[in-house]
Formats: C-alpha cells, structure tokens, sequence
C-alpha cells in the first residue's frame, strides 16, 4: 500500500489520478497527508503571489463560477497553469452537495494546464471547506501558477476567504443590495477589489457609485477598486486581473505585514479547525450506545451528557 508520503510526492510530480486522491484524504481528514503536506516545500507560507491565490467571493447568482471561467481563460492565454478549488454547500443532514461548478468551466477539462477540483463545505462555516488551506498548499507544492478560491456565498460567515486568498474579489450585482448591506455583511473588511458584475442591468452605476464613496471613508491601508463588468459578455474580465495584480504587488511591498498578518491568522483558524474535528472524533468513539440512546430520547441532555464524557 501506498504510503502518505509517496501518494504527496506523485501528486506533486503532476500525476492528477494522485493528486485527486491526496485532495480526497485532505478532505477526509486523513492526518497522514496532513503531516506530510507539513514537509513539502509550499511557497505561499512565506512569500505572496508564488502562487498567486484570488478568492472569489459573493452572493449566490452573482456569476462567481463565469468570472473563474473567464479568469482561467486569461490566464491560460498567458500560458500560467491554473487550480481551481470551488466550494459547494453541503446538505446539512447526509453532507452531500451538488458539486456542480465544474459544469459552468467544462471547457477547461480537457487542458492539461488546468486543473478544477469540488470540494464540499461539509457545514464548515466561512464560505470554505475546512480542507481549503491545505488543498491550496498541495496545488501550490505542485507548481501551479494561478490558485482560484470560488467560496459558498457571502455572509457573516464567509470571512474564511481573507485569511487563504492574497487577494479576495467581491463579486456583487445590481440585485445585492446598497453599501450599507454590503458594510453589515462584513465585505469592506474583506474585499481588496470590488467588482459589480451584469453591469447592464438596473442599478448597475448606483451600486459602483455607493462602493466607491464608501470605500473613500474607510481607513484601510490598501483602497479597494470598484469595477464594473459583465462576465457573461466577457467585458471587464481584463481589468479584474490587472487590480489583483495590483493588489498583489502591494501585498509583496507596503501591504506585506497585512499580508504576513492574514497567514497568521489562517494558521491559527487551521489548528482551531483541527482542534475541533479531532474533538468531533473522539467525541463519537466515546459515545457509547447508552448515552446516546439517552440522548435521543431527551432523557439526557446535551449539557449533561458532555459531563458524563469528561
């Protein structure tokens, strides 16, 4: 049987029939990968933009999967290799999801310079699957150029994204809502380009209009663009990549103790989230039948039952 580390070693050598299964156990929280990913020689721990990760992020229908279609497309073009790691909301009761972002990219799959993977956000709050951080290290120690981070959907919950991504894209629409709904779901905070797509529509210039005034009053550092465009026409797709570009080159200069700041933050989010799977684990062996038959019924509840397992 293979081991961890020689499955690690194919899969970065380019061998996509390992690296599917590497990601797979990453995702299953197959510890063995996980300590020797540790090992491998994965450039994002200490620099930005070697690879470059874009986090694309906003509500459901807002064009995320077109924009990373069309972002893909202008980075092949320019002959960079591409990884796509799309999240998809998972069924809070059997933990499936529908993985369908592949459908919308299906022309990709045959080029060998692109590779697109679904993962399931298995309930993991953030916008992300809690395997995201590591499935990016494995794309990076692979070699690729380009990482393309598609979260959930936005929210409260959704600031996961900040804390893998070098530069996160905030994708609205005319349908969004005003500033003032973006400010109370916490996207100025974590938007470094703003991009307001089906620019056709209704609304269109209102919404960049109001991102803009209130991207002027706040204190951040880096001042995020607001962009315009319309994925699905493919107009504005160039000017998204020359912002995160930018954004990038800030993060490599001025902007490096904000970047060096954010992966401080994500290495902690990632013991947290080991923290609490290996806490779910030994949780469930050491339930016995008893308990949670009790449970179930009501007679003990979960209060209670916690003391008896401590």
């Amino acid at each position: 049987m293979m081991s961890a580390d020689e499955m690690l070693q194919r899969a970065i050598a380019g061998e996509r029939r390992w690296l599917a299964r590497a990601i797979t156990l990453i995702e299953h929280r197959e510890p063995k990968i996980g300590r020797a990913l540790v090992g491998a020689s994965v450039r994002r721990r200490s620099t930005p933009g070697s690879p470059h990760i874009i986090g694309l992020t906003g509500p459901p229908g807002a064009g995320k999967s077109t924009f990373v279609d069309r972002i893909v497309a202008t980075a092949r073009a320019d002959g960079k290799r591409v990884a796509v790691a799309a999240v998809d909301p998972s069924s809070p009761f059997t933990g499936g999801a529908i993985l369908g972002d592949r459908i919308r990219m299906e022309r990709h799959t045959a080029d060998d310079g692109v590779y697109i993977r679904s993962l399931s956000s298995r309930g993991h709050l953030g916008g992300l699957s809690g395997a995201t951080t590591e499935v990016c290290d494995l794309f990076d120690a692979a070699g690729f150029d380009l990482i393309l981070v598609e979260t959930v959907g936005v929210g409260q919950s959704e600031l996961g994204v900040m804390e893998v991504a070098d530069t996160v894209v905030v994708i609205l629409t005319p349908e969004s809502g005003d500033a003032v709904q973006a400010m109370k779901a916490g996207l100025l905070e974590i938007a470094d380009v703003f991009v307001v797509n089906k620019a056709d529509r209704d609304g269109a210039d209102r919404l960049v209009r109001e991102l803009s005034r209130t991207v002027k009053l706040g204190e951040d550092p880096w001042s995020a663009p607001v962009l315009s465009a319309s994925a699905k026409e493919n107009r504005g797709i160039d000017e998204v990549v020359s912002e995160a570009a930018r954004h990038l080159a800030w993060c490599t200069s001025e902007g490096l103790a904000s970047w060096t700041s954010r992966r401080g933050d994500a290495r902690i989010r990632r013991f947290l989230d080991l923290v609490t799977s290996s806490s779910r684990r030994a949780a469930a062996a050491a339930m016995t039948d008893d308990l949670r038959g009790r449970i179930r019924s009501g007679e003990t509840d979960p209060h209670k039952a916690l003391e008896e397992l401590k």
